[in-house]
């Protein structure tokens, strides 16, 4: 039979042009021309590799899985909320059953995923492990901080739990539309999109990857981007929340009140003297306890939002404003009003 063989990880792609068929095992036969393609993105990845000096991967994959971290997230959810988030057949007298057997499956997959991510940012910093040091060295190396993040995060989810039931109790109290809690719980965006950062906060210090992947699984699903890095409160609601962005370097205090469309951003971003983007600076705001900031808002730069302050909806804010301030668009002008 005529056609050109390429063997791609153990495989033969025989491509012919007939209609797609499979014949043997281990065998694909296509009517489409694949070779070029197949050829090209080989020549394109040589070429992205070569630009970033990365060196040739031996084995399988070497970063965190999308996918794992959904299931995780969702096991971890679960175990938050079990009566609400777990299982459908759950009854409450197997809550601790279910959450000991659940969490020991999350916190071992996790526990992968993390590894994965240590030794990827391993090599990004050039810490490679000596190649000729035994297995259980390196694997000491690379594994035993991956137990220790895993298990802190394991002992953080007690304080996370009060945080989000703060934040769900926060969220009842601020919509009159909500007319129950367990509403708030299984329906608000916002809160799906707290769990998921205050989860992947946990982790941000030690594996930074591997938390972006867990806010883009949030930001996918709501449309509510928190960079992992963003410290947030207690009692924290994002009502509506479409299009909400919150900064890595925002610090927001207790019971902060955030409407659709939000951006707490940087002004400007600073440049290093090769001419690069400056990283790892505190440029965005600072949130103080009892903010409300309505639909539209903009607030750019290291600057300060005072207690107790109201920001209106698409109001453009670059300057620090005092503790009990009311801002406003006024004839296209901002109008600053303090509160007695």
């Amino acid at each position: 039979m005529a056609g050109d063989f390429i063997n791609c990880l153990g495989c033969k792609i025989d491509v012919l042009i007939y209609p797609s068929v499979f014949q043997d095992e281990g065998i694909f036969v296509t009517h489409w021309n694949l070779k070029p393609v197949i050829q090209g993105l080989q020549q394109a990845r040589h070429e992205w590799r070569e630009q970033q000096h990365r060196l040739k991967e031996i084995g399988g994959r070497e970063l965190p899985s999308k996918n794992a971290l959904k299931t995780i997230l969702d096991d971890l959810c679960g175990i938050l909320f079990p009566m609400r988030l777990g299982p459908a057949e759950l009854r409450q007298e197997a809550e601790d059953y279910y959450i000991a057997y659940t969490l020991d499956r999350a916190l071992s997959d996790l526990y992968q995923q993390v590894q994965l991510t240590l030794n990827y940012q391993n090599k990004r910093q050039a810490k490679l492990i000596d190649l000729n040091s035994d297995a259980d060295t390196a694997n000491e190396k690379i594994f035993d901080p991956a137990r220790e993040i895993v298990q802190a995060l394991a002992n953080a989810l007690p304080n996370i739990r009060r945080a989000l039931d703060a934040d769900v109790c926060a969220a009842y109290d601020g919509d009159p539309a909500a007319h129950s809690v367990d509403e708030i719980l299984l329906c608000y965006p916002g809160i799906f999109a707290i769990m998921y950062h205050r989860i992947a906060h946990q982790l941000y210090a030690h594996v930074p990857l591997l938390s972006r992947i867990i806010s883009e699984l949030a930001h996918s699903a709501t449309g509510i981007d928190i960079h992992p890095g963003a410290q947030i409160g207690p009692g924290f609601f994002i009502d509506h929340g479409t299009g909400v962005v919150i900064g890595e370097t925002c610090i927001i205090g207790e019971r902060v009140r955030i409407y659709q469309a939000v951006t707490l951003g940087a002004k400007r971003f600073e440049i290093t003297e090769n001419g690069g983007l400056k990283k790892d600076y505190a440029r965005h705001p600072i949130v103080e306890d009892e903010v409300v900031i309505y639909a539209g808002a903009t607030i750019l730069g290291r600057i300060t939002i005072g207690k107790n302050s109201v920001v209106g909806g698409n109001v453009w804010l670059t300057h620090s404003i005092p503790a009990n301030s009311q801002v406003f668009q006024q004839n296209n002008e901002l109008a600053l009003k303090l509160s007695s």
